[in-house]
């Protein structure tokens, strides 16, 4: 079985028999990978803790037929917060399932991981909401299906933009109107992520935009890929409370 080494995010992992789990990576060289953390849920296990999902790793993994076997891991980053504040741990929970559902195994992405590790480190250092829609916004335009929201993508217009639906390209005007609402606000702010002037956004925009385009980044993902994200009732939540 041939011995490989890589840098990875831990995007979920899942219980195998009475001490293993299956691990589920995202990694800068390898893209997804599934692999067998052996003797985890030890209590003696020497890398255990490290395999939390949100985790940025280095590690060491032998190649198998049907899953490879993590044999050392090592944090790369520490990223305490993303584990302790329930607030960015729900944030952190959209980013891992969003790579999660529109990546496929051994696809090596680097652009994705740079992405994703991105995010989380801005998560850790400031706990920004805007960090969601910001990233989904970019993983969207990876994906090749970045949207068009300066004007209607039904018939042209340039005002009264009132809805986005991912699956007609973008946002629509009153009279086109499909797709959850979206107000003007959020709309230029999500027109500045995806022009590259995210920093503008993180820094200027107020608490009720930023609510909304972080409600919002969940359904723009759901939309792509026609499946409900788990980790999106807890984005509702929040806002709700």
């Amino acid at each position: 079985m041939p011995l490989y080494r890589d840098e990875a995010v831990v995007l979920r992992t899942y219980k195998l028999g009475e001490a293993d789990r299956i691990v589920v990576l995202f990694g800068r060289s390898k893209g997804k990978i599934r692999a067998v953390a052996k003797g985890v849920r030890k209590t003696k296990s020497k890398f255990g803790s490290k395999l939390e999902p949100g985790s940025i790793i280095k590690a060491q993994f032998y190649e198998g037929k049907n899953l490879d076997i993590v044999t050392q891991a090592e944090r790369s980053r520490s990223l305490p917060l993303l584990r302790t504040d329930l607030e960015r741990y729900g944030r952190v929970s959209i980013l891992l399932e969003s790579v999660d559902q529109t990546t496929d195994d051994n696809d090596p992405n680097p652009a994705m991981f740079k992405l994703l590790t991105g995010a989380l480190t801005e998560l850790e250092r400031t706990g920004n909401a805007l960090v969601v829609p910001a990233f989904v916004a970019r993983l969207l335009a990876l994906e090749g299906v970045q949207p068009m929201v300066d004007s209607c993508v039904s018939c042209g217009a340039e005002s009264n933009l009132v809805s986005i639906e991912l699956r007609e390209g973008g946002v629509l005007c009153g009279s086109c109107r499909r797709g959850p609402s979206i107000s003007d606000g959020a709309r230029q702010a999500l027109s500045h992520i995806l022009h590259g002037r995210v920093r503008y956004v993180l820094d200027n925009t107020p608490p009720l935009v930023q609510n909304e385009l972080e409600a919002l980044a969940a359904r723009m993902v759901e939309q792509h890929t026609e499946r409900r994200l788990r980790s999106s009732a807890v984005i509702y939540q929040q806002m709700q409370g």
